[in-house]
């Protein structure tokens, strides 16, 4: 798992689209994809249902919180 991974999920997460969450993110919509698939597959879960708007899988909401406060962490970690 990398914070890079975490950061994609949040934004899929909190934009509902793969498309504005590369935007969002500063990279391409396929590195965004991959971020997420790549997640998912350390965590054995899938975290996003992908329809016509992303949406959180039940798993997803259970780690929503948990990765937004890793991320905080790590923001305060490196200040």
């Amino acid at each position: 798992m990398r914070l890079e991974q975490l950061q994609a999920f949040i934004a899929v997460a909190e934009t509902g689209n793969f498309q504005q969450a590369a935007q969002k993110c500063g990279v391409t919509q396929s590195t965004i994809s991959r971020q997420v698939q790549s997640l998912e597959s350390d965590l054995g879960v899938q975290l996003l249902h992908r329809h016509a708007q992303a949406k959180l899988t039940v798993a997803g909401d259970r780690f929503i919180g948990r990765a937004r406060r890793i991320c905080q962490e790590w923001q305060v970690a490196t200040k």
